[in-house]
């Protein structure tokens, strides 16, 4: 059985940089976002539930997701947000397995999933072996994500406000990689190292 590797960070940390080392050292990489992104997009497997439960104004023109009002329903009614999550978690679930079993019949050693709100969400730990966190500065990120996006500093520290606590998330790692200053060879070490205890 291929080991199962949770990964998580906050945003600007190098979340995604150290995933792409993992995968190139022979990882199997799934992304619980991008997974559960997919379920509402256009034609996404939860659209047909959705428009069921909450009534065809809650889905846009091309077929997707109105995130917008649903985001306004959620804040008025806390429990719309409950209900979408009770839609789309079962198929994430069912895809994230499905891609699991994928892995193991390719023969991978090491499963990786990218879980930005593994701290948060709580379900997703039994199922992992070890919890991996990428960690840098809070002033860090911010500079990052300035840098690579078009928000303003003020606009990043909300985002990482947002974000579970840095505090929580290093308190929920078995391994933790401190990507502050390093050179993308120097991150490439650390992270092999990291890849070892793993089984790459």
């Amino acid at each position: 059985m291929p080991r199962r590797i949770g990964l998580t960070g906050g945003i600007g940390s190098g979340k995604s940089t150290v995933l792409a080392m993992l995968q190139a050292l022979g990882a199997a990489a799934i992304d619980a976002d991008a997974i559960s992104r997919a379920t509402t997009a256009p034609g996404g497997a939860a659209i047909p539930l959705i428009a069921q439960r909450f009534g065809a104004d809650f889905i846009t023109a091309d077929g997707a997701l109105d995130r917008a009002r649903m985001r306004e329903r959620a804040y008025a009614q806390p429990q719309a947000r409950r209900e979408l999550e009770q839609i789309i978690h079962p198929l994430v679930g069912a895809e994230v397995q499905r891609q699991v079993e994928a892995a193991q019949a390719a023969g991978a050693r090491c499963i990786v999933f990218d879980i930005p709100l593994l701290v948060e969400s709580g379900r997703w730990r039994a199922q992992l072996e070890r919890v991996l966190v990428v960690d840098c500065e809070p002033e860090t990120q911010v500079a990052r994500v300035v840098a690579r996006s078009a928000l303003a500093p003020e606009e990043v520290r909300a985002i990482i406000a947002a974000q579970a606590p840095r505090a929580l998330r290093l308190a929920a790692a078995d391994l933790v990689i401190c990507n502050e200053g390093l050179s993308l060879e120097a991150l490439r070490n650390v992270v092999e190292q990291a890849a070892r205890s793993f089984g790459l």
